[in-house]
């Protein structure tokens, strides 16, 4: 009725990440790929070859193809994406919103959860 239609409304104007929330369920989802040495250097080499183009080398949205790109790309050093759960990034990335493609058919599961153990290190302070 109009009384789930408002609290709808409200949610969808949550500030998270400029807007794009993935629903609830997919936000708990725990990332089954373990964050070790393997895992982030596989997840590099995905990242290099799918996000740099637009998300830059270390992550801040500054890729050699972002300036013709609408919207700045996320960048991924910053506290406000880096809080976001594992399982919301795994949402986000499979499925894509404009000008971000879905990877659903370029990166299997493993693979994007790879991705994110690696974007997971471009927050930490060196």
């Amino acid at each position: 009725g109009a009384f789930t239609g408002t609290l709808t409304i409200l949610f969808a104007f949550a500030p998270q990440s400029k807007g794009w929330i993935a629903p609830p369920a997919a936000a708990k989802v725990n990332n089954p790929v373990p964050a070790d040495a393997k895992s982030i250097e596989a997840g590099k080499i995905l990242y290099t070859k799918n996000c740099y183009d637009c998300h830059g080398k270390k992550g801040k949205g500054d890729g050699p193809k972002s300036g013709d790109l609408d919207k700045s790309p996320q960048d991924f050093t910053k506290e406000d994406f880096q809080k976001q759960t594992d399982g919301t990034l795994f949402w986000k990335i499979t499925e894509g919103r404009k000008p971000m493609p879905s990877a659903k058919k370029e990166l299997t599961e493993e693979q994007r959860w790879q991705v994110i153990n690696y974007v997971r290190t471009l927050g930490k302070k060196s």
